[in-house]
């Protein structure tokens, strides 16, 4: 009876999942993403006051590569970071299913 209460609830949660739209995804995936690319443009900026606008964002399916398809859906952002007279652009992924984002190269710092 227990295992089909934990196997009853563990098909509750994948079908919650299952029911978030792209752009939920997306957004809830925003913070983090400005929080990530914030932090590395204050510290390539030199400049604590700097703030951050998600520039775009998109859903990335994983690519396949021969028969193969790497399994990992990723969102991407493109953050504007600007202060202290300077602005730069990051691209932000983020996997899906958490493991944190990171600031892949965009557009370093350029004078405003």
């Amino acid at each position: 009876m227990a295992r089909m209460v934990h196997a009853g609830a563990l098909l509750t949660v994948l079908l919650a999942a299952g029911c978030t739209s792209d752009q939920q995804y997306l957004q809830s995936g925003q913070s983090a993403a400005t929080t990530t690319a914030l932090e590395r443009g204050q510290f390539e900026l030199n400049c604590p006051a700097a703030t951050a606008t998600v520039l775009s964002q998109e859903l990335v399916q994983p690519p396949t590569v021969g028969f193969y398809t790497i399994p990992i859906t990723r969102s991407e952002y493109t953050v504007g970071i600007e202060g202290c007279g300077q602005r730069a652009t990051y691209v932000v992924v983020c996997p899906q299913g958490g493991g944190g984002c990171f600031a892949a190269a965009g557009n370093g710092p350029a004078n405003g």
